[in-house]
């Protein structure tokens, strides 16, 4: 996107000003980054627009904070998931649809640039919310967890 803005307008004060027309592209990209491209990169290993790998998170560096040095290491890798239906090679999304089925159930549909499909349920239950993926349970969290989590922003 900053590649473009500049490219647009040979000048400062026409960039600047093309910047805040686009500062809400801007922040809708940095949301669809930091939820979906993200997770996609945490959970297979390889960031899906570059196609990298390893993933950031999984780099090799000398850290300043040691959180446990006597962690088991499988856990110090990408899980490289390999659920049904669960894309390691995720296409660009073409469309996404949100329905509420109930008071208590969300379904997201996300069609690909390919033409296939995912479906994510979340189905909320006593004081937890299950979260399935094309009929398979992926993750559990707790209503208090995922409150601490919106409320972050």
């Amino acid at each position: 996107m900053s590649e473009v803005n500049l490219t647009v307008v040979d000048n400062r004060y026409g960039r600047a000003g093309l910047f805040a027309l686009m500062s809400p592209i801007y922040g809708i990209a940095s949301i669809g980054d930091l939820f979906i491209v993200n997770s996609i990169e945490f959970w297979t290993g390889t960031n899906p627009v570059s196609g990298r790998s390893p993933a950031i998170v999984d780099m090799p560096v000398e850290t300043i904070f040691r959180v446990n040095p006597h962690l088991d290491p499988s856990l110090t890798e990408s899980p490289n998931l390999t659920l049904p239906n669960l894309q390691t090679q995720v296409e660009p999304v073409r469309h996404i649809e949100m329905h509420y089925l109930s008071e208590y159930e969300a379904q997201m549909r996300v069609e690909f640039s390919d033409g296939s499909e995912q479906i994510l349920l979340g189905r909320k239950q006593a004081e937890q919310v299950i979260f399935i993926l094309d009929g398979v349970e992926v993750t559990r969290a707790s209503t208090e967890q995922l409150a601490v989590f919106a409320a972050r922003g």
